[in-house]
């Protein structure tokens, strides 16, 4: 845990000179997240706009909402582009978050369980003085899912406990924890057994037949180092992007331990995270895994109240038996160590909200690029890109939004010679679930018909290039970023697709209403057409059903 020592020794010299406010960020997946994203659009304000940053900011956010709400109930035609339900929404949002707005009435409960539960409407523990805030909910979510034939049901059972708070007005602390036991379809157990890991997961046992039980344990302390600076220390995921997918950087994989530094200066936003992760997860018998270090470095400039461009930077030192200088640069794109063994991978990304209806964003990730070789598809030439639109209010009809995504990333991207420098964290991507060699088209719909009921239809369709077998050597075609040994077939010649064609079609189909604040009854359709070349159709078919207390879904779309 050599990173452990060095971030602890930043910790002290920091943590003395915090003198102001510091909260803690919301959990990413949280029902939230819907409204954050028509709220960027249509109020196209600075805390919004820095939103390819996640998890937000919990402070920042909150504030930025009570002063749209604020508008709204004094009737500024600035809050004339939120719905009715939007307001429900905000209110939902601000009751959940009392320790950055002032308590309003509509906030308490007619009921209190034993006159201090529960006094919130929206949490079970409120504790709030002017040295401590403590609030804790606890966590439900069970599903159970029907297969077609004769093929083992699915299920989610997932309990634990979500608090945070803040000590001295100084110190943000927020601690998550659920034990996990799932069993989704057989696409998801193939995934396992081929990379050795599970989706989101890091240490997994075995769970009746073809289910998986694990802990998913998130915990951080946020303190505020100056006026604009503030750092976390976390064992949790990160995402950067605008996007249903990023090619940066995903919170696809397990979670890691990071020191993240945000820096805000003017229309300017800085992010540094300085990460400690798994480099290869053998299967057996438990064991001290091999470490890696990784920075991830974001540039965002909010050049005007329409447009965001960013600057992304991820550096993957090339050894696991000693962490270098330049792990600890904070400056984005001067990595000049000379390493060889080190990795750097490099991307922009745009944001344009228009007409507040309408938001364009995209990506450009570079792992290696020599423009005099394109021509020749040479398959040294490892990049990828996204182009996305979002619509809110799409065709007139209030609450419903739209959006439509499509990423593409050439063979061999992400991949390295051996697994330390590639871009992975415990046999799980960083960025794209799909890994490399894929072209994917994804359509969004997100209906609230009324105030309580939450619709949303998915539709996925990709191809992919995956390995193949040719008497008896096995062939790389760049798709398994984790493949190190296998022989590339040719050098040129190289187009998204190549190998053993995979195509696959996706549609989810979601159902939710809200019995009580954050307690949801979903009911849930999966459909997944999987063909490949050489074997054949793989379908899967799920009806379920569920309830969930204070936390997102959780799905397996890849």
């Amino acid at each position: 845990m050599k990173l452990l020592k060095h971030i602890f020794f930043f910790t002290l010299i920091s943590m003395p000179v915090s003198l102001l406010a510091q909260g803690s960020y919301l959990t990413m997946g949280g029902k939230e997240e819907w409204l954050l994203n028509r709220m960027d659009i249509k109020a196209s304000t600075t805390d919004l706009s820095f939103s390819s940053i996640k998890p937000y900011n919990r402070k920042y956010i909150v504030q930025s909402t009570d002063y749209w709400d604020s508008l709204y109930y004094a009737g500024d035609k600035r809050a004339k582009v939120f719905t009715e339900t939007d307001k429900y929404n905000m209110q939902r949002f601000l009751m959940a978050n009392t320790d950055w707005n002032k308590p309003k009435e509509i906030y308490k409960s007619e009921k209190p369980v034993l006159k201090y539960f529960f006094t919130n409407r929206a949490n079970m523990v409120e504790i709030k003085n002017n040295d401590f805030i403590l609030i804790a909910n606890p966590i439900i979510n069970y599903e159970q899912g029907s297969k077609g034939g004769n093929a083992k049901s699915t299920f989610i059972n997932r309990r634990g406990v979500d608090m945070r708070g803040l000590i001295e007005n100084k110190i943000g602390f927020h601690f998550y924890f659920t034990e996990n036991q799932e069993r989704y379809g057989d696409y998801v157990t193939d995934w396992r057994n081929k990379f050795i890991a599970y989706p989101g997961g890091g240490y997994v046992k075995s769970f009746k037949n073809g289910g998986y039980d694990y802990f998913d344990i998130r915990a951080d302390v946020t303190w505020k180092v100056a006026k604009f600076m503030d750092m976390q220390l976390a064992y949790d995921r990160n995402f950067i992007g605008n996007g249903y997918r990023s090619l940066f950087l995903s919170d696809f994989s397990t979670n890691y331990m990071f020191l993240k530094v945000n820096t805000h200066f003017g229309k300017f936003q800085y992010q540094n995270i300085f990460s400690e992760l798994v480099s290869y997860k053998k299967s057996g018998s438990d064991r001290i895994y091999p470490r890696k270090y990784f920075r991830a470095s974001y540039l965002n400039y909010h050049a005007t109240k329409w447009l965001n461009i960013g600057l992304f930077e991820g550096l993957i030192l090339g050894k696991t038996d000693a962490i270098s200088l330049p792990l600890f640069n904070p400056i984005i794109f001067t990595n000049v160590s000379g390493n060889k063994d080190d990795k750097s991978y490099v991307g922009a990304d745009i944001k344009m909200n228009l007409l507040k209806r309408f938001q364009v964003y995209g990506q450009f990730m570079v792992d290696k690029l020599k423009t005099d070789e394109l021509k020749n598809k040479w398959w040294g030439n490892k990049f990828g890109y996204q182009a996305g639109v979002k619509y809110v209010d799409a065709f007139g009809l209030k609450n419903l939004d739209v959006q439509a995504e499509t990423n593409v990333v050439r063979p061999f991207t992400y991949a390295a010679n051996d697994s330390v420098a590639s871009y992975n964290h415990y046999n799980q991507p960083l960025a794209h679930p799909l890994g490399a060699n894929f072209e994917e088209y994804i359509g969004i719909v997100r209906y609230q018909p009324i105030k309580k009921v939450f619709l949303e239809a998915k539709l996925i369709y990709y191809k992919q290039g995956l390995d193949s077998s040719i008497l008896g050597v096995n062939q790389n075609y760049g798709s398994n970023i984790f493949s190190f040994t296998d022989t590339r077939p040719f050098d040129y010649g190289w187009s998204v697709g190549t190998g053993n064609l995979a195509t696959c079609t996706i549609i989810n189909l979601v159902a939710s209403y809200e019995i009580k604040e954050n307690l949801f009854f979903d009911v849930s359709i999966l459909s997944r057409n999987f063909t490949l070349t050489t074997t054949g159709k793989h379908n899967t078919s799920v009806i379920s059903a569920g309830v969930r207390w204070n936390i997102g879904r959780k799905e397996m779309l890849f």
